[in-house]
């Protein structure tokens, strides 16, 4: 495959997983996350940089200690080595958002189904192999 077209906001919507790798390429990586009610991404800096795009739902994104909030709609540019952290705020509603990570972070096809499940997956990170041939 060379390259990948989706509906991506049908998709977002639709995914129940924690994660879900979509796509990755020799330069990016295209990733579906749900966020729970109250649940987080958790904090984190990233060696690369990462665009979001929220879908649905209600929550605040936090970018080197400054919180913002976030909804349907609203993207977010995170440059790499920016501290940062996704929380949904809602008590009843998922937050659905996709990911664009460059260069890619995670490991081709990885579905997490929970963040518990991504807590404890130490080897999920990207190891060079793409989706493209």
């Amino acid at each position: 495959m060379k390259s990948y077209v989706v509906q991506l906001e049908e998709a977002t919507i639709e995914n129940k997983n924690f994660r879900h790798v979509l796509f990755t390429a020799h330069h990016s990586q295209l990733v579906l996350m749900s966020l729970k009610p109250g649940e987080e991404i958790g904090e984190e800096v990233h060696d690369l940089d990462q665009f979001i795009r929220f879908e649905s739902g209600t929550g605040m994104v936090v970018l080197d200690g400054q919180q913002q909030p976030v909804g349907d709609g609203f993207a977010v540019i995170i440059p790499k080595g920016t501290k940062h952290n996704v929380f949904n705020t809602s008590k009843t509603e998922h937050l659905k958002l996709y990911t664009v990570y460059s260069p890619p972070d995670h490991k081709l096809g990885t579905i997490h189904k929970t963040k518990q499940d991504a807590d404890r997956d130490s080897q999920d990170h990207f190891d060079g192999r793409t989706d493209v041939q």
